[in-house]
């Protein structure tokens, strides 16, 4: 069985946003985790059921929503900071990190698919995911576990030791603004395609 859950929001911080970001972090992984499940699941079915479909509406919708507001922040707030210097490392690990994000951004409408096709099936449909979806799925999950190993070890202690309070202050404002915490205006999330992705991985 699927252990299905929806975890809470991370909590919203502005005057501690890169505990904000980590906590972004954990959910990433257990979404992804879920993702992996799911595909776990189905295969030893070989149907699909009721279980099956929530968990794929559940991984779909953050990846929807929550995932690309999340690759923003670090697009705004702590890869310039790191990109700005010198340090030959750390614009190496930058620039991996800019590249999975248009690699995302990249997987992401054909995993989409898949679960949809999850979503959509009637219950007891069967079920046969292609060798093909098998490898798109986990790289799309082991893609964003590497990705956060890098970030959480290297990256965000680096941006965050850059940052005073003010600028810090100031990051996790505008990540509440854009989620329209605490009545803030907001832009409507959108999920990040690659082409934008990409041209922001060249700036």
């Amino acid at each position: 069985m699927i252990a299905l859950s929806d975890p809470a929001a991370p909590q919203a911080d502005h005057d501690a946003p890169f505990e904000w970001l980590r906590a972004c972090h954990d959910r990433v992984e257990r979404m992804a985790h879920l993702l992996q499940r799911l595909q776990v699941h189905l295969q030893q079915r070989a149907a699909v059921d009721r279980q099956a479909k929530e968990a794929a509406q559940q991984v779909q919708r953050y990846f929807d929503l929550a995932a690309p507001l999340h690759h923003e922040d670090e697009e705004r707030h702590v890869f310039p900071r790191l990109l700005a210097g010198v340090d030959a490392a750390l614009l190496a690990a930058v620039t991996r990190l800019q590249a999975d994000h248009v690699a995302m951004a990249a997987d992401w409408p054909a995993v989409r698919a898949w679960l949809q096709r999850v979503v959509d099936a009637p219950l007891g449909a069967q079920w046969k995911t292609s060798a093909d979806e098998a490898v798109l799925l986990q790289r799309f999950a082991e893609r964003y576990e590497a990705h956060i190993a890098l970030e959480e070890q290297t990256v965000f202690p680096a941006a965050q030791a850059c940052m005073d309070d003010a600028a810090l202050r100031a990051m996790g404002d505008d990540m509440m603004r854009r989620r329209a915490i605490g009545g803030a205006a907001s832009p409507q999330a959108r999920p990040i395609d690659a082409a934008s992705a990409s041209t922001r991985a060249r700036t």
